[in-house]
C-alpha cells in the first residue's frame, strides 16, 4: 500500500459524501512564477468551492501522495526548487524514493482513481506533438484517458500540438471526446477550431450520466470534456497560428526535445503574445474548474 495523505477539507468531504474535483500541481511548480502560481492555484480551488464542490490538488511530497493540499503546503510547493514533473512512468519511482513531484494530467488521473475521485479539471491535455511521425512524441495523457476512469475537463488539447492526430489517437483508444455546448473541438487559447468534436453535450447532468453509463458497461478509461475558453478571454486561432509556428521553428532549431518541448513553446508564446497567452490560460483553467464542479455534483447525485 502507498501512503496517501488527505487534506482536512478533502477528508471531511469524503466523510460527508460531498462532490470533489481533482486538480493537478504542475501548474504550480512549472506553470508560472511565485507568488502568481500560488495565487492562481488558490483562486481555482476557490472557484470549485464557489460552484459547490471541494478541490483536491494532487502532489507527491517526500514520497507521500497528497490528495488535497493545506494552505501552507500549497505555499511551500509554490516556492520549492527542483520539483519533478511526474507522469505514469515515474510517479511510482518518485513515491518509492521519497521524492517530491508535481502531477501532470496522467499522474493526477492516477491519483484521483486511487482516492476515489471521478472528475478532474485542468487547462489542456497533452497530445500528439507535431512531427510525431518521426519523433513518436505522444503524451502519456492520451493512453491514461484510455485506461483510467476519470472524467477530465479541459479546454481541448494544447494548441501547440497536432490536434487532428491527437483526436485520431483518442478515437483509436476509444476515448469519448465531448465538446461542451458547441460542435467544434476547442483549441485551448481559442474557443473554436476547424475540427469537429466527435460528441457534443450541453448539460453537466448529461456528462455525468455518460460517465456513469461507461462504468456500468465495464468499459475502461475516462472521457475528455472539451470546454471552450470564454469568448472574452480567447485569442483567435488565426492570430495564434503564426506565433505557434515561430515558437515551433525556434524549438526545432535549438534541438529542444522530449519533456522540454511543451515548457519551451509555452514560454516563447507567452513572450510573443506579451503575456496574453498566460491571461487566457488562467481564464480557461478557472472556467474548467467551475464546469468540473457541476459535473462532480451531478455524479454525486446519481450515486445517492
Amino acid at each position: 500500500m502507498i501512503d496517501i495523505q488527505y487534506s482536512s477539507e478533502v477528508q471531511a468531504a469524503k466523510a460527508e459524501n460531498r462532490a470533489i474535483v481533482a486538480l493537478e500541481s504542475t501548474i504550480i511548480t512549472h506553470g508560472m512564477p511565485y507568488p502568481q502560481n500560488v495565487e492562481v492555484a488558490a483562486q481555482v480551488e476557490q472557484d470549485i468551492r464557489d460552484a459547490g464542490a471541494v478541490p483536491a490538488t494532487m502532489a507527491v511530497i517526500d514520497g507521500v501522495l497528497h490528495v488535497g493540499l493545506e494552505p501552507d503546503q500549497l505555499q511551500a510547493l509554490g516556492q520549492a526548487k527542483g520539483v519533478a514533473k511526474i507522469s505514469r512512468a515515474d510517479m511510482p519511482a518518485c513515491i518509492a524514493t521519497g521524492g517530491t513531484g508535481a502531477t501532470t494530467v496522467a499522474a493526477t488521473m492516477i491519483a484521483a482513481r486511487l482516492a476515489g475521485i471521478s472528475v478532474f479539471a485542468t487547462g489542456g491535455i497533452g497530445g500528439v506533438h507535431k512531427g510525431a511521425e518521426t519523433t513518436f512524441d505522444i503524451s502519456a495523457d492520451l493512453l491514461e484517458l484510455a485506461q483510467t476512469p476519470v472524467t477530465v475537463v479541459a479546454a481541448g488539447a494544447k494548441a501547440i500540438l497536432d490536434l487532428p492526430k491527437t483526436l485520431e489517437v483518442l478515437e483509436t483508444q476509444g476515448v469519448p471526446v465531448i465538446a461542451y455546448g458547441q460542435d467544434s473541438f476547442p483549441a485551448f487559447w481559442s474557443a473554436q477550431s476547424d475540427l469537429n468534436a466527435p460528441l457534443r453535450m450541453d448539460a453537466p447532468a448529461e456528462i455525468a450520466r455518460a460517465h456513469a453509463t461507461r462504468q456500468a458497461m465495464g468499459l475502461p478509461g475516462g472521457q475528455l470534456i472539451a470546454n471552450p475558453i470564454p469568448a472574452d478571454a480567447q485569442i483567435a486561432a488565426e492570430e495564434l497560428a503564426p506565433v505557434i509556428a515561430q515558437a515551433q521553428s525556434e524549438a526545432d532549431a535549438q534541438g529542444v526535445a522530449g519533456k522540454d518541448v511543451t515548457p519551451f513553446l509555452l514560454s516563447r508564446i507567452f513572450e510573443l503574445t506579451e503575456g496574453r497567452s498566460l491571461t487566457a490560460n488562467i481564464a480557461l483553467v478557472r472556467n474548467n474548474a467551475r464546469l468540473a464542479a457541476k459535473i462532480a455534483q451531478e455524479l454525486n447525485n446519481l450515486a445517492q
